[in-house]
């Protein structure tokens, strides 16, 4: 652990079951959205535990300034690089919880397009007296986009899935996520500040939404899960068509999010 920049924060919330009810229907989810009671499904908790700010408190690219909680890095672009996911016991909606946030490192490297940053966070949520999930989040940051240079190639993705959904998502479906999670990165909804800010030729789905699919994917074979671990290693973008896959395994499942060009967007296990 880098303890320079340790440091921890909590955030308390009321598991609402109408703001489920409205992601069950933003994800176009077959049945009846969950109601109070009813277990959270994983990984929906990120609709939870808000931390807004006030107009002044926000960077360019809409997320908070940096320099409070997470340190100011000197590096502008934010990315979700990967995390992992563990439920202990399932939260219940229509009860309050408690979300505690750790730094547990930061570190720097260079990169093909320059400097980097990693910063892990550990998440602990807990409801009435003990926990109930844990994650790890790793996110990224990286220097402003140099005039002509060129996006690293991607990786190609496996085409030896045993089961496969397909999404798209358009500008309607990322606002719909970005206001039930309350994410205000640019990226997600300001095609221009897209294109000339960050070099991206269109509006950049979110991690936790392509992640949340996989899950769906993952729980509809395993059930409820225990763990699930993912990485992103290429953006997808509004309009585009991925195919969500799953391989099977010995009671675990290997994931990926394949672009409609086969480049591989995030790869994930489940268990």
């Amino acid at each position: 652990m880098n303890t320079e920049f340790a440091r921890s924060r909590s955030a308390k919330d009321w598991l609402d079951p109408a703001r489920a009810a409205a992601l069950h229907l933003a994800l176009d989810r077959e049945g009846d959205p969950p109601k109070s009671g009813d277990p959270l499904p994983d990984f929906w908790h990120h609709i939870y535990f808000w931390e807004p700010t006030r107009p002044d408190g926000a960077g360019p690219d809409g997320h908070p300034l940096k320099g409070d909680f997470i340190p100011d890095l000197g590096l502008p672009r934010r990315m979700w690089a990967g995390g992992r996911y563990r439920c202990e016991t399932p939260l219940l909606l229509g009860e309050p919880a408690e979300k505690l946030t750790t730094i547990k490192n930061i570190s720097r490297k260079s990169g093909r397009s320059g400097a980097l940053a990693f910063v892990e966070l550990e998440h602990e949520f807990r409801q009435a007296g003990r926990i109930a999930l844990h994650e790890t989040q790793s996110l990224v940051y990286r220097e402003a986009p140099r005039s002509g240079a060129q996006a690293p190639k991607p990786p190609v993705t496996p085409e030896d899935e045993s089961r496969s959904r397909r999404f798209a998502f358009d500008p309607v479906a990322l606002f719909r996520f970005s206001a039930l999670t309350l994410n205000c990165h640019r990226i997600h909804y300001d095609a221009d500040y897209c294109r000339d800010v960050e070099g991206y030729p269109g509006l950049v789905v979110h991690s936790p939404l392509l992640s949340a699919c996989l899950v769906g994917l993952a729980t509809s074979l395993l059930g409820r899960m225990q763990e699930f671990e993912y990485r992103g290693t290429a953006p997808l973008f509004s309009g585009e068509t991925a195919d969500f896959c799953a391989r099977e395994g010995d009671g675990s499942l290997d994931l990926w999010v394949r672009g409609p060009d086969g480049r591989l967007c995030m790869t994930a296990t489940a268990k």
